[in-house]
């Protein structure tokens, strides 16, 4: 039983490091890769998916305002 959540904490943080190195080159992108990311996210910690999406999808739009030289 551990090793599935060591599994699952594994891919929830490679999730979220691979929605953050994809950043997208035009808000269209930005918002593809930010909302895999956090559908993928939802899917792996049994939340709510659509939540998951949207969430991950603003948080990529987010990021590269406030950073865009790192998108």
């Amino acid at each position: 039983m551990q090793y599935s959540h060591f599994a699952k904490r594994g891919a929830i943080v490679l999730a979220l490091l691979g929605g953050l190195a994809a950043c997208g080159d035009d808000p269209t992108e930005r918002a593809l890769y930010g909302g895999a990311a956090g559908l993928g996210v939802a899917t792996l910690t049994d939340t709510n998916p659509i939540v998951g999406t949207a969430a991950g999808a603003a948080a990529n739009m987010l990021y590269c305002q406030q950073y865009p030289s790192k998108c």
